[in-house]
């Protein structure tokens, strides 16, 4: 008889020690915080995923706890070049070793290369997805290759008529210049 595992309330420890795999194919829209940030959401938006556990030795110290997490995601912003939309592929491939408490995984983090997680019965799997997933959002979206050409020209006509009637200020070095090489 095999354990049925739930990701909203995972026993991370049992999900481990049996080998457990868990994937899904989730709406976006089920991703709360992450459907905040989107522009131009719509239900055929997904997050595939896949979670596996297991034992490792890990430092000399056997039976730890990990949590592997591969997330695949298209997620809707705006190119802050073009400011049209764009579709961001978003992927997370992590590993997190879990350890007995929040103080350990604070007392053990600044020494440890891996991310630290503090061990529970009733883990929220999807809330890991999700903030990571938020995490992966780039600050700064935009299309490789944008659809239409970016205009770069300025269209403040204040600035420009303001411009026009001042002189150069570096018309004043072109007096001092002698004309005499080397000088």
């Amino acid at each position: 008889m095999t354990k049925e595992f739930s990701p909203q309330r995972l026993d991370v420890k049992a999900f481990a020690q049996a080998g457990g795999h868990l994937s899904g194919h989730d709406s976006l829209l089920k991703y709360e915080r992450l459907a905040q940030e989107a522009k131009g959401l719509h239900p055929d938006l997904i997050v595939d995923w896949q979670a596996d556990g297991e034992l490792r030795t890990t430092h000399g110290i056997g039976g730890q706890i990990w949590l592997r997490l591969a997330v695949r995601a298209t997620f809707p912003m705006t190119c802050q070049r073009c400011l049209t939309p764009v579709d961001v592929p978003l992927e997370v491939d992590r590993e997190f070793r879990f350890v007995a408490d929040e103080a350990t995984a604070e007392a053990l983090d600044d020494e440890s290369e891996e991310d630290l997680l503090a061990l529970s019965r009733e883990f929220n799997l999807r809330e890991l997805i999700e903030d990571e997933l938020l995490m992966a959002l780039p600050l700064v979206p935009r299309h490789e290759e944008c659809p239409a050409p970016v205009r770069m020209a300025s269209s403040d006509e204040d600035f420009e008529e303001a411009s026009a009637g001042k002189p150069n200020p570096f018309a004043a070095l072109a007096s001092l210049k002698t004309g005499k090489p080397g000088s």
